[in-house]
């Protein structure tokens, strides 16, 4: 069975951090495995508080992954200073991961900001440049890229040159800002737009911890980019579809998989 490590902060509502990638990453077929980088206390509504772990002790744990159970592919999501993100380049490097999937978490789709301003130079210069493709949000992407994202011409530039900088792969999510659920692909000089079907649900929380996710779990099973992201698009449409009501007096939130589901059968057979 094809492994994945998510580094990332925790979510006690399980909607999103690591709690969703656990969901995603077994759903999506592959053996998940996990480095916890903060305790967040969050919801649906947004988050609370932030407590990070110590640098030395998100190492110990990176190291008892890999010299275990060496991951096929590593999610990074929610890394909120320069200690942490410096240690996981140094670790990432140490081991030569492979297939690494980055979601640039800067800022909650509620609003708040998770990470320190002084963490975002780190994060250009050790992490980017380590990262198969990285998964940044419209916001994310203006300040990745110092370019304002108005049309999808926006999309296009703004991914051309986070790409081209950090000599990654970008997948840039339009959001509802842009063009709904329609995301565009920068790969080696190359672009693809991948359309989704836009999903009447308001409970978004932990869509972007989802779709990196699995696209790692995809990559980690040997898919290629390309067929990694549609496949992480079609199982989030069918997560966003299932509109599961979980919640008491604010309504329903989202639920990371769909046990009736292709991605169900994989995962259960």
């Amino acid at each position: 069975m094809k492994t994945a490590l998510s580094i990332a902060g925790t979510d006690p509502s399980g909607g999103a951090g690591i709690q969703a990638d656990l969901k995603t990453m077994t759903m999506n077929g592959v053996y998940a495995m996990t480095a916890i980088t903060a305790l967040v206390a969050q919801n649906t509504t947004g988050v609370k508080e932030i407590v990070e772990v110590a640098p030395g002790f998100l190492q110990r744990q990176i190291d008892v992954v890999f010299e275990d159970i060496p991951p096929d592919a590593v999610k990074i999501g929610m890394v909120a200073s320069r200690g942490l993100i410096d240690v996981i380049a140094e670790r990432l490097r140490f081991y030569r991961a492979q297939n690494v999937v980055v979601d640039p978490v800067m800022v909650a789709t509620s609003g708040d900001r998770l990470i320190s301003p002084e963490a975002v130079a780190s994060l250009e210069r050790e992490l980017l440049p380590l990262a198969r493709v990285i998964t940044p949000n419209i916001p994310e992407a203006e300040l990745l890229s110092g370019l304002a994202i108005h049309t999808p011409e926006d999309m296009e530039a703004a991914a051309r040159r986070v790409g081209d900088a950090y000599g990654c792969a970008v997948l840039l999510k339009g959001g509802h800002s842009v063009n709904d659920a329609n995301d565009f692909l920068y790969e080696s000089g190359a672009g693809t737009w991948f359309y989704g079907e836009r999903v009447d649900n308001p409970n978004t929380h932990g869509t972007g911890c989802t779709l990196s996710s699995a696209i790692a779990a995809n990559l980690a099973k040997g898919f290629d980019l390309p067929t990694s992201v549609r496949r992480s698009k079609d199982y989030l449409t069918g997560a966003l579809r299932a509109m599961l009501d979980l919640g008491r007096g604010r309504g329903p939130v989202l639920h990371n998989f769909d046990l009736t589901g292709e991605f169900g059968r994989e995962a259960e057979a």
